[in-house]
């Protein structure tokens, strides 16, 4: 045997154990096998399309078209649920005991006496394999069971009741009562009319706004409860299909309207012509719910006429409270609406004072018309908020013809919001772009007026917002004077009356420079953790005379790499007040205050057992506290 043959003989080997393996995985388990065995029925119901139900003289039709309808003895909408929980009690049902067909032969009455002779109650399941039809029998005299069979068999099966329970009904008990299957989430166009006038309005993106009778941004909670006091109604009654006389529900001339729209808003219909399939676009007419008269009988419920379901229904009277719905009850009452994904420059401008630029960095803010200086990143993201949450305290005028009643041609502010690229892409050009802008008017008591620049409307908010816009960067700027990690500091002076000097070994151990004593190592830690997390309590300003940098009360200087290259100094000048004290850093332009805990722990005492002056290993003098005017670099005095 050469090993072509022994190749072609393996490769049969493998592929007819493939074929075992596959055959048995295909295969019920034996306890699973004698399950489906106790089956009264077995079938796939992906592939039934139709459920007739026989109820004597009354004959239920049910069809799967594009979703389950009821097409006898009416046509309508089917409750889904019904039928899927049809579906699985056909598939669990089992025989609890078998009278063979012998039996049945053996003793004539039998059918007669089980009541499946001519039985009143039939089901038959259409589609392909597809299983008998279903006889329904008596009740037998145990609890809960029944007479079935099949009607190719006269073998009869003593079963639970469950089924029977499921179709055992009249045809209205099939009828869905959830108004639509449209989900809010889905409509993405509605039109209301009610006896004020008709509004329309629509989704773009993921947001709404009004269309008719104005264009303004819409209120996305309130459009959104709207849609969904009709996606989720109940049908409380059916009353009559719509081809009758409908002036005794006040539908002839409903009172209003409101029909929705799913997000497609054309449908393609192919159509063939001459042996050629020609595609026309299709207006999608929407669902239209029209409002009519409060039923007599039943108070709490008005009558409505659905169009898509071709019926009369009543609904909950609360259904009314749609023809009250007034343009402005779905406006958008906010200030402004802010994508944050997308908002990269915030821009206030103050004509004759001057223009201030916010630029984000990451997840952070800087001030880019200050040098690109750290900004108060909180600050800035409560600002933002407290813009996104704003809302309007009246809108003065829906076309803005008027500017200088309201200030508003020559705005004394002006806030800008913008996004920014810098590279040109398929969906954005490089640079800065705009996407709202709001002018601050006139001030009128305790508001003020106020308009967006692609915006008709003139519109009042508080007073107190523009008090928080400030076109000075100092009250913006960061308050985080260092950040570092304490184990980055790698030398440290600290002059008060006298200057002590540390540094860093090859270890990591602090070592005097210039002092004496044992180091204080839990007095140091804290110094370090307060040193490298320093935060201001404000910002006050430019540095001047009278803050007493030129006889400060402490000096630091430290160092952040082990070359002694990235050199820092904190000077604390006199008392600010209120137990805060100014300070300044090389780093910074602008003078600020710290609060007397963080002094206390500056200025801790780094030797255990102060005596005379601290001087250095060498026995030299410590050095005398630097102006401010000394050099920035540390100061130690050499062993």
């Amino acid at each position: 045997m050469n090993w072509r043959t022994t190749l072609v003989l393996a490769a049969i080997a493998v592929a007819v154990f493939a074929y075992f393996r596959f055959f048995e995985i295909k295969q019920p388990s034996t306890e699973e096998a004698k399950r489906q065995a106790q089956n009264v029925v077995s079938f796939d119901r992906t592939k039934i399309d139709g459920v007739i139900i026989q109820n004597g003289d009354e004959k239920i039709e049910i069809r799967r078209r594009d979703k389950w309808r009821l097409e006898t003895p009416i046509k309508d909408q089917v409750d889904r649920s019904l039928i899927e929980n049809l579906f699985s009690d056909l598939e669990s049902w089992q025989k609890d005991a078998t009278i063979s067909a012998k039996e049945i032969d053996a003793d004539k009455s039998k059918l007669n006496e089980y009541g499946l002779n001519k039985p009143k109650l039939r089901l038959k399941l259409t589609g392909q394999e597809r299983p008998p039809e279903i006889l329904f029998g008596k009740d037998a005299a145990l609890e809960g069971k029944m007479y079935v069979r099949l009607e190719d068999s006269k073998e009869t099966f003593l079963a639970g009741q469950s089924v029977k329970k499921d179709i055992d009904k009249k045809p209205e008990k099939f009828r869905d009562r959830k108004l639509t299957d449209l989900s809010t989430a889905q409509v993405s166009r509605l039109i209301l009319k009610t006896p004020a006038g008709e509004m329309e309005l629509q989704k773009k993106g993921d947001h709404w706004d009004i269309m008719k009778p104005l264009r303004a941004r819409a209120d996305e909670q309130k459009v959104r409860d709207l849609i969904a006091q009709v996606t989720s109604s109940r049908i409380q009654q059916f009353v009559a299909d719509d081809r009758g006389d409908l002036h005794s529900y006040g539908l002839a001339d409903p009172r209003g309207s409101i029909t929705l729209f799913g997000q497609e808003e054309k449908k393609d219909q192919k159509v063939e012509i001459g042996g050629s399939i020609k595609v026309f676009g299709q207006e999608d007419k929407g669902q239209m719910l029209q409002i009519g008269a409060v039923s007599q009988k039943e108070k709490d419920q008005v009558y409505v006429r659905f169009a898509p379901r071709g019926f009369v229904y009543t609904l909950p009277k609360r259904m009314e409270e749609l023809l009250n719905t007034k343009p402005d009850d779905l406006r958008d009452h906010h200030l402004v609406r802010i994508d944050t994904n997308i908002l990269d420059r915030i821009t206030i401008d103050a004509p004759g004072k001057g223009k201030m630029v916010f630029a984000r960095k990451g997840d952070d803010w800087t001030i880019a018309s200050s040098k690109n200086t750290p900004a108060n990143s909180g600050e800035v993201r409560r600002f933002i908020d407290t813009l996104q949450n704003e809302q309007v305290t009246r809108f003065v005028e829906d076309v803005a013809s008027n500017l200088p009643k309201y200030g508003l041609d020559k705005p004394q502010l002006q806030l800008t919001l913008s996004s920014f690229a810098s590279e040109n892409t398929a969906e954005t050009r490089a640079g800065e772009q705009a996407f709202a802008t709001i002018a601050f008017g006139k001030v009128d008591g305790d508001k003020v007026y106020a308009r967006l620049a692609d915006e008709p409307f003139v519109v009042a908010v508080r007073r107190t917002l523009l008090d928080q816009i400030s076109i000075d960067p100092l009250p913006w700027q960061e308050l985080s004077i260092f950040k570092f990690k304490p184990e980055e500091i790698h030398r440290l002076s600290v002059a008060t009356k006298y200057e002590v000097t540390l540094a860093r070994n090859a270890k990591g151990e602090w070592n005097w420079v210039a002092g004496v004593g044992q180091i204080n190592q839990t007095n140091l830690r804290s110094l370090l953790s307060t040193l490298s997390n320093l935060r201001a309590v404000r910002w006050v300003g430019p540095t001047i005379p009278q803050q007493g940098f030129d006889k400060p009360q402490l000096a630091i200087s430290f160092t952040t790499s082990p070359d002694d290259k990235s050199p820092h100094r904190l000077l604390v000048g006199s008392a600010a007040g209120d137990g805060t004290w100014f300070a300044h850093v090389d780093e910074r332009e602008d003078t600020f205050v710290i609060n007397d805990s963080d002094l206390n722990m500056l200025r801790l005492p780094l030797a255990i057992a102060p005596g005379s002056p601290p001087a250095s290993a060498a026995g030299a003098k410590a050095s005398p506290i630097p102006s401010a005017s000394a050099s920035s670099s540390p100061v130690a005095t050499p062993r």
